[in-house]
């Protein structure tokens, strides 16, 4: 059965689910497609040196950063391949954003999207569902115009109903680039270009190392340029896995409470914590929210939706 046949396929069993759900009252309206960002044409390299434009100071409250979120990467098959089952539970978890990602800088040369159909759908489905949806992409940074390719082809992309990305959010995490001076020029060429192409009122966010990983030699990113990155991102969200660091609810909560002060300091932007990544106990999970919340972290999420567990839900709910 070809890929065009499945997608109608499932356009039309997703009208009728939500038809269904309509009916019974409980599905919210879809929200209306964002305006479409202002893209600069031209030359990657004519726009890389030009000053950041500074980015709104605060985050509204409906910003797609905001509240409980899902996270959905290019390897979780089993939800591109029939998104609606997984944007239904994420709904009924209470998610407000479901977090989709395009790509990455390991995509064959030729490829934008890992799997542009399952994107479409994701999107239209997610809106018609009342949620909202934030691209997300990996770049390499050794080839910042492959990066901008891609990352203007999901900036731009249009459903056949008018869909789009709510905003985008950019993985810094990648270590192709060596030494760290030469990846934060790369990254602030990258993240400058980015932003002039958006306009600046499009809500960026910034997918950040954890505060040991980007403070600490060695460690994945020390000197991660945060006070450069806060006049280009809206948003920050930290991949704060309590797991990799330590266990018990008391460690959950010391350390994902330090995250958030820590980025809120260095950056004065809002800050939405994505918690992880082995399964916690219930504990732990609700330690994670409780020290986000205390923090004043705007929204909470856990990576990612294929590993979500009745856990992690319930604690998810108190955002």
């Amino acid at each position: 059965m070809s890929r065009r046949l499945l997608a109608f396929l499932g356009l039309a069993g997703f009208a009728v689910s939500l038809a269904v759900t309509l009916a019974s009252g409980s599905a919210e309206p879809g929200p209306t497609a964002p305006a479409a960002p202002a893209f600069a044409g031209g030359d990657i390299g004519a726009v890389s040196h030009a000053p950041p434009l500074r980015p709104q100071a605060d985050l509204l409250p409906e910003s797609p950063y905001t509240g409980a979120g899902a996270w959905v990467d290019q390897y979780d098959a089993d939800v591109l391949d029939d998104p609606y089952p997984a944007l239904l539970e994420m709904k009924q978890q209470g998610v407000r954003t479901v977090y989709l990602e395009t790509g990455s800088w390991k995509l064959p040369r030729r490829l934008d999207f890992r799997d542009e159909l399952a994107v479409r759908l994701a999107i239209d489905q997610a809106h018609g569902l009342g949620m909202k949806v934030v691209g997300w992409y990996l770049p390499g940074l050794d080839d910042i115009r492959l990066d901008m390719r891609r990352t203007r082809a999901a900036l731009g992309l249009r459903t056949d109903r008018g869909g789009a990305f709510d905003a985008f959010a950019i993985d810094i995490e990648s270590q192709r680039v060596r030494p760290i001076a030469r990846r934060n020029t790369a990254l602030m060429r990258y993240s400058r270009a980015v932003r002039r192409l958006t306009g600046a009122r499009y809500g960026l966010g910034a997918i950040v190392p954890d505060e040991r990983s980007s403070t600490v030699s060695p460690g994945l990113w020390p000197g991660l340029p945060y006070g450069a990155l806060a006049s280009v991102y809206d948003a920050f969200l930290p991949m704060a896995y309590s797991s990799y660091r330590g266990r018990g609810p008391a460690f959950a909560y010391s350390y994902t409470r330090s995250n958030v002060q820590f980025l809120r300091a260095a950056t004065r932007r809002p800050v939405h914590l994505i918690g992880g990544l082995e399964p916690l106990t219930g504990s732990e999970a609700e330690a994670v929210v409780r020290g986000a919340l205390d923090a004043g972290a705007v929204g909470v999420s856990f990576y990612d939706f294929a590993g979500a567990t009745d856990a992690s839900w319930r604690a998810l709910k108190r955002f």
